[in-house]
């Protein structure tokens, strides 16, 4: 009688499946797993990094390369070197993430932070305009390792614990492009900032945007090397799997009418569903058009906050140097680290993920218009709030992002994930190549237009980011977004 009890369809473990290992050890586990979260952190961290840190020295780089006709045309040509990562992944995103699915998120991982080493590295020895944009277009191409570790990020933890998770990932990416344009803005033209430690003749001092892409290639390859240690979370044994799926007819059979016959029926309804077309699955569609939206604007932002904060007062900046841009993202990166780890999660589980980015976007758009005002300030009340601004928006722009991700990766099932994502980052990366080059343009041609009538100088630049952030807020409402619960 004791075996009648055993339930029929249990679950099955396989030996040799690192999927089935680590749902082994998240069933046993009730803790966070920190070690996992550290790896998820520094591989964030790791391809994060060199995506923004030329952004403060891209305008003295392109000026060095002598391409630019005008200083006027100087963020034109910015835009096309900042957008060159962003197609390069686009065109090999969904190709990673396929890659991902059959062979293992680990692998794609490692490609990745090698990929980082080497292409870094080469973008800081550029010596030339055409070098540098080859350089950023490779480095995107083999950079793929950002949809599967957000499927990683899933996977590797409990279900309750997906949430700090996905904010891990979207924190650690924040804090990489505001930290990487702050190694920038600090290391750049080291011979010039700290003479008594480097020489014009020494390597820094002839290849001056070299010494922050190296710090950050050092980082990639202390990371990838730790990458070996990483357990790897996908289930591989999917011919098993269709063995048992085929023996659901001959069981159901046997059993008319039982309750196990409708279990049968819900596991084979799941399969189904998880087999269909992902292009098909509008809760994952529309949070990526969504997704795509906002991220237009963030890498936007991101490409003119560094050129509006070192062009000329002339011309409606605040005539930083890349010194004192670094300083203010670093500081940025500081406060982000702490209201993503501390406050995000239990916002996040008070309002939902939905309600939580919409409104954060609806608080980005006035903090948005009051930057061209802050541009009329000097000395220290300047410092304070560009300070608090920058501070805020970066905070209010990972918000947003975290809430998506967490309705992209509840919207399929595990063997889809690194598809999805895959989809998700060279859409994203589309939008995103489109923000530096249309950020630059718009950048240089708001630089012309210095006595306009309507919105003169930058004023105009930070209302076209406002658009964009306003179609962002509209498409976060029903019936657009859909939930995966939904």
């Amino acid at each position: 009688m004791a075996e009648m009890e055993v339930p029929l369809l249990e679950k099955v473990y396989y030996e040799n499946c690192p999927g089935c290992k680590q749902d082994q050890i998240n069933e046993e586990r009730r803790g966070i797993p920190f070690k996992e979260f550290l790896y998820i952190w520094i591989v964030i961290l790791c391809t994060g990094l060199p995506i923004a840190s030329l952004f403060p020295f891209l305008y003295f780089m392109i000026r060095d390369f002598h391409i630019a006709k005008s200083e006027q045309d100087i963020g034109f040509y910015a835009g096309y070197v900042g957008a060159a990562f962003m197609i390069g992944r686009a065109l090999t995103s969904v190709f990673w993430g396929i890659m991902a699915d059959r062979y293992g998120r680990k692998p794609i991982i490692i490609i990745g932070t090698v990929s980082v080493v080497v292409f870094n590295t080469l973008f800081g020895l550029s010596t030339s305009f055409w070098m540098a944009i080859s350089m950023r277009f490779l480095l995107g191409c083999f950079n793929g390792l950002l949809g599967p570790i957000r499927a990683y990020a899933s996977e590797v933890c409990r279900k309750e614990y997906q949430a700090l998770a996905l904010s891990l990932v979207s924190t650690a990416w924040g804090i990489g492009l505001i930290i990487g344009p702050a190694l920038g803005g600090f290391l750049a033209q080291p011979a010039d900032k700290y003479p008594g430690i480097f020489s014009k003749k020494s390597l820094f001092g002839r290849f001056p945007y070299f010494l922050p892409c190296f710090c950050i290639s050092l980082f990639a390859l202390a990371v990838s090397i730790a990458c070996y240690w990483i357990p790897e979370t996908l289930h591989k044994h999917r011919d098993k799997i269709k063995e048992r799926s085929n023996s659901f007819d001959a069981l159901e059979a046997s059993l008319n009418g039982s309750d196990l016959k409708a279990t049968i029926e819900e596991t084979k309804g799941r399969e189904s569903i998880s087999n269909g077309s992902l292009l098909k699955n509008w809760p994952l569609m529309s949070s990526i058009i969504v997704f795509c939206v906002f991220s237009l604007h963030d890498m936007a932002y991101t490409e003119i906050f560094s050129l509006w904060a070192v062009s000329d007062r002339n011309y409606g900046g605040l005539s930083f140097s890349s010194e004192d841009v670094g300083e203010v993202l670093a500081i940025s990166g500081f406060c982000l680290l702490i209201f993503q780890l501390f406050l995000y999660p239990p916002v996040e589980k008070i309002l939902g993920p939905v309600m939580v980015s919409r409104i954060a976007a609806i608080l980005s758009i006035p903090l948005l218009s009051s930057y061209p005002f802050i541009a009329m300030l000097s000395g220290l009340s300047l410092t304070l709030l560009i300070n608090c601004a920058s501070v805020l928006k970066n905070v209010l722009s990972v918000t947003i992002m975290t809430g998506l991700l967490l309705l992209q990766n509840n919207a399929v099932p595990q063997q889809q994930r690194g598809a999805a994502n895959g989809i998700s980052m060279t859409a994203v990366s589309i939008f995103k190549a489109m923000g530096p080059a249309g950020g630059g343009a718009l950048f240089a041609w708001a630089q012309r237009r210095q006595n306009a009538s309507f919105l003169p100088g930058d004023q105009m630049v930070f209302f076209m980011l406002n658009v964009v952030e306003f179609i962002g807020v509209i498409l976060t409402f029903k019936p657009f977004l859909t939930t995966p619960n939904a």
